[in-house]
């Protein structure tokens, strides 16, 4: 059928009613949204952001209500998509974004794709990557990974991908999401090592929309999280990365196909992990306990 891409769109949106079907690659993806409210009566208030591009640039995507629990696990960050039947709108001012791993790519920043039940019921299919041409243009998934070696180096808020050997996880903890909120954001810390340096990675993960990814995670795994973002702890300038909107979490047995597995960063650690002596790493590992961080100063007269 004819297809339009997202370049054309961005110009003509205002002038049509009906739009030709896309073909995308989603680049980026948030964790799902619950908007349900007690006054509100909606059976499935769920939302879920995604980023995709074709061969003009990026755009954001919006997977509304009962289709986010019909498709949200099936579309992956390097997933193709064909789409039909979806509507277009301004994008809400409001949202996050993610930094895309390809700093040239064109983002077209003033509409987003709808994808709705009704009004009109989007037609959404997966294209196997096997059935991907490379006449279609489509971009492929890129990261920005660094090394434990190159953190301390980075700029507050900075993003970034990371993958590491981890040797200490902590337990859930919970936070309150606003003073006197009953609503909570649960959490735990963890430890990292990339072989370049001699401190860890110290990683503050929130539960995204991977619970089976959230609580599997232990020591001795190879551990890859996404768009995470730098944080500096002031006095100390201890820095620690925490997770973003659009932050994705892996660990063993969720790595297969993933497209970061072709970054050359994460080649050079799998490396140099095979040079490593799995029982001397384990006795550097650690589980469970309260970790307190940032870590009070050693002393009364520096507190």
């Amino acid at each position: 059928s004819k297809l339009t891409n997202l370049g054309h769109l961005e110009m003509t949106w205002r002038s049509r009613v009906h739009f030709h079907p896309l073909l995308v690659r989603i680049l980026h993806k948030s964790r799902l949204k619950y908007y349900g409210k007690p006054e509100k009566k909606m059976d499935m208030p769920y939302q879920a952001y995604f980023e995709v591009a074709d061969g003009s640039g990026m755009m954001s995507m919006v997977l509304w209500n009962s289709l986010c629990p019909e498709w949200y696990h099936s579309m992956k960050v390097g997933t193709v998509l064909l789409l039909a039947k979806y509507a277009i709108k301004s994008s809400y001012p409001f949202k996050t974004h993610p930094t895309p791993g390809d700093s040239q790519m064109k983002r077209f920043a003033a509409i987003e794709i709808c994808l709705n039940v009704r009004d009109p019921p989007t037609e959404i299919s997966i294209i196997p990557e096997e059935m991907v041409k490379p006449e279609w243009g489509l971009p492929e998934v890129k990261y920005r990974f660094i090394t434990r070696s190159e953190l301390d180096d980075l700029p507050h808020n900075h993003s970034c991908d990371v993958i590491g050997l981890v040797t200490f996880v902590g337990r859930a903890e919970r936070a309150r999401k606003r003073e006197h909120s009953e609503d909570f954001w649960l959490y735990r810390w963890a430890h990292a090592i990339d072989g370049t340096s001699d401190q860890p990675f110290i990683l503050e993960l929130f539960a995204t929309s991977q619970p089976d990814v959230f609580e599997r995670i232990h020591p001795m795994t190879y551990l890859v999280c996404t768009q995470m973002r730098v944080m500096t702890e002031n006095p100390s300038r201890t820095v620690y990365l925490t997770t973003s909107n659009e932050s994705q979490i892996f660990i063993k047995g969720w790595h297969k196909g993933q497209p970061y597995t072709k970054d050359a960063k994460v080649k050079n650690f799998i490396q140099w992990m095979e040079s490593q002596s799995e029982v001397d790493q384990i006795k550097k590992t650690v589980i469970g306990g309260y970790y307190p961080f940032p870590r009070p100063p050693d002393s009364f007269l520096k507190y």
